[in-house]
């Protein structure tokens, strides 16, 4: 009888003190994706920093070149004929089809979210939970960025799709182009 009113002792001080560390770990991940909204819901907050210059001449159709700038991953993805023309096939099953609720430079604002329709440049984050999507390439798998996390999907232009909890198009920072090999981030 003994041992068994120890185990209820036990038991009774451990579940409060897993319930403190749920409720710590919940109030943890509402904060963060409170930031996370309210960053995106600024539609002038894109990211800014230190502009940084990158050779593209070399980078090969369906190459994903990743590159730090100010602290964030940002993608630099070539994409062919087939891909871009894949951008029209699902706007049916896309959250912003027309990106007209993104965090984005104006001029990226058209079905390829991009200065030039080759070359997609975006923060390699979901705006879920700030995971980092992977490119999905190859038989059988489609062409898009999935998040590994929570199964959020987005094309090769960012857009997400209904599918996942992922509430917005990916964020396209400022860029431009030198030349035809040279991409500058940072600065329009």
């Amino acid at each position: 009888m003994a041992h068994r009113r120890s185990l209820m002792d036990k038991a009774s001080t451990v579940a409060p003190q897993r319930r403190r560390l749920y409720l710590a770990a919940g109030i943890g991940a509402f904060g963060a994706a409170i930031g996370l909204v309210k960053y995106l819901a600024d539609a002038g907050a894109a990211p800014a920093g230190n502009p940084i210059a990158i050779d593209i001449g070399d980078l090969p159709v369906d190459a994903l070149r990743m590159v730090a700038w100010s602290g964030y991953t940002v993608w630099v993805l070539r994409r062919g004929v087939e891909q871009l023309a894949a951008l029209a096939d699902r706007e049916d099953e896309l959250t912003d089809p027309r990106s007209e609720h993104s965090v984005q430079p104006a001029a990226c604002r058209n079905r390829h979210r991009s200065l030039d329709p080759a070359i997609f440049v975006a923060i390699g984050q979901c705006t879920h939970q700030g995971c980092i999507p992977q490119l999905r390439f190859g038989p059988g798998a489609a062409r898009e960025f999935l998040c590994p996390c929570h199964t959020s999907k987005y094309d090769l232009a960012g857009r997400v799709f209904r599918v996942g909890p992922a509430p917005a198009n990916l964020v396209i920072p400022k860029y431009r182009f030198e030349g035809n090999a040279r991409l500058v981030i940072g600065e329009d």
